[in-house]
């Protein structure tokens, strides 16, 4: 089953709605840091050697289970090659 077929299926039941906007800063973070470390064409390996941590803390913020600190997105960031931007929105 292809996954935008699965999402509007889940996305049709409110249970489902509200805990993934619970989730959407995290899913958020993880497409944003997949979408650029895609685009400069780095390994999840080469990126942490650069930010100095390990490939596995990449993994996690890229599967979006983790809770990073600033200074380590900072980090990753920096080792994209990308400008860390994080904002309120009302």
């Amino acid at each position: 089953m292809k996954w935008t077929t699965l999402e509007k299926k889940w996305m049709k039941d409110p249970e489902f709605v509200k805990e993934a906007a619970k989730h959407e800063a995290e899913y958020q973070l993880a497409r944003s840091l997949i979408n650029a470390r895609i685009k400069r064409k780095l390994t999840q390996s080469k990126v942490a050697r650069i930010a100095k941590t390990d490939q596995a803390t990449i993994s996690r913020l890229e599967s979006g289970i983790s809770k990073p600190s600033v200074s380590l997105l900072q980090r990753v960031a920096n080792a994209l090659g990308a400008r860390l931007s994080i904002r309120f929105e009302i």
